[in-house]
């Protein structure tokens, strides 16, 4: 799970606070390629790489600076800030969301990953619902295209899968997704899924 590995550029903020729901940034970020399902057009999906800062129970935040250097703060449910709050200062972290629409504060996020942090692509679901976890082959190393069968894996609330797969999506049970995220050995926490 590198910046290298998705081809997706991290963006330059100076500090943004960025909500499981609803994005407070004040500043606008370039669009990642969409994933398209038939009929439908997904919203772009974007990861900011980086290195954990900190990690704000009270205020359910946790602080990272992005590869660039900016310094970025995300709340996100208490859940999730309990289990971003057991790795360290200067472990690497990955936060991949949408960009819901044209403005800075259209973003959800669906998780935060620690890279490296176990030995295959595990993926824990801090939802409070059933999700659908899909997965598929990229092509040249990229996830902007798949290959290949999609599989699919139905993970109860707190429950975790792994995947094997290059690529990734998850939506809620019952819907779909395009696998469109690159996966990586480690820890992701799934906060939100969508279709």
């Amino acid at each position: 799970m590198s910046r290298h590995e998705s081809g997706l550029a991290p963006s330059r903020l100076a500090i943004a606070l960025l909500s499981l729901g609803t994005a407070t940034s004040a500043l606008a970020q370039a669009s990642a390629p969409a994933a398209t399902l038939p009929g439908k057009q997904t919203p772009p999906f974007k990861s900011v790489y980086g290195k954990l800062l900190s990690v704000d129970t009270s205020l359910n935040n946790v602080l990272m600076t992005e590869d660039g250097g900016a310094k970025l703060a995300w709340r996100f449910d208490a859940r999730v800030v309990a289990e971003a709050a057991k790795f360290k200062p200067g472990d690497p972290v990955i936060v991949i969301y949408r960009q819901t629409g044209p403005g800075p504060k259209d973003k959800r996020v669906t998780a935060i990953a620690f890279p490296g942090s176990a030995k295959s692509p595990i993926y824990v679901n801090l939802t409070s619902e059933r999700v659908v976890l899909r997965s598929a082959a990229g092509v040249n190393g990229s996830c902007s295209q798949t290959t290949g069968a999609v599989s699919e894996s139905t993970i109860p609330a707190g429950g975790l899968a792994e995947v094997m797969d290059e690529c990734w999506c998850c939506a809620p049970a019952g819907e779909a997704c395009t696998p469109a995220s690159k996966s990586g050995l480690g820890k992701a926490f799934l906060a939100q899924c969508f279709k």
